[in-house]
């Protein structure tokens, strides 16, 4: 079942999507970040930069709910997903970041977070501006993969940012994370800066840009 996280059944269908996904080397990476070496190259992102055909939920069940989350929701979450458990979810959500996701029968389908002011990814500053917005921790729950959710859901989340009077979204995405390269790819997004980050035994930070993008 969804919210089984220790079953065997649940951790073999995770390992499963990690090959299926290509995220073979982003797992790697973060087995190399338990024991203290933290080495992160990510491409600082630029969404949505030109029209595109709006994206549609695939299959015959198109029965979702485009919905804000409060603290029921993200406790939910939080039970229910293995390797989260270092995020304060719930902090990001007091702190003002909005998240926002899909409910199918009132069952939570996907859900990401959003960021409308500045802040620090692994020491990194980043100065968002009143019409900017980051856009983070994208996921799609097991049962509802292969519809074509995150772009779909992203695609709303934009709208739902205009009509605040915010129009230019950027995220990250992790080098190693080819599957997340990809559905960014189907919203017309483009790569800015590729950095690195490296942590070391959680001590010392390093920054470095690896490349520019026109």
């Amino acid at each position: 079942m969804e919210g089984d996280k220790g079953g065997l059944s649940y951790r073999i269908k995770w390992i499963s999507n990690i090959i299926k996904h290509g995220l073979f080397w982003h797992g790697v990476r973060n087995n190399l970040a338990k024991i203290g070496l933290d080495f992160m190259p990510y491409y600082w992102v630029k969404e949505a930069t030109s029209t595109f055909t709006p994206p549609k939920i695939r299959g015959e069940d198109i029965d979702f709910e485009i919905t804000t989350f409060g603290e029921n929701e993200i406790s939910y979450i939080k039970n229910t997903i293995i390797g989260i458990e270092q995020k304060d979810l719930l902090a990001d959500l007091k702190n003002g970041e909005i998240c926002i996701g899909l409910k199918n029968k009132d069952k939570i389908a996907a859900y990401m977070f959003i960021k409308c002011k500045p802040f620090t990814f692994r020491k990194r500053f980043f100065d968002l501006q009143p019409s900017e917005s980051y856009l983070h921790s994208m996921y799609t729950f097991e049962a509802y993969r292969g519809l074509n959710l995150a772009p779909y859901l992203r695609y709303h989340s934009y709208k739902y940012l205009e009509e605040k009077g915010i129009t230019t979204y950027y995220s990250v995405s992790e080098y190693f994370n080819k599957s997340t390269i990809r559905f960014k790819k189907k919203l017309n997004s483009k790569p800015i800066k590729l950095y690195l980050s490296l942590v070391i035994l959680k001590k010392w930070t390093f920054n470095f840009t690896l490349r520019s993008y026109n």
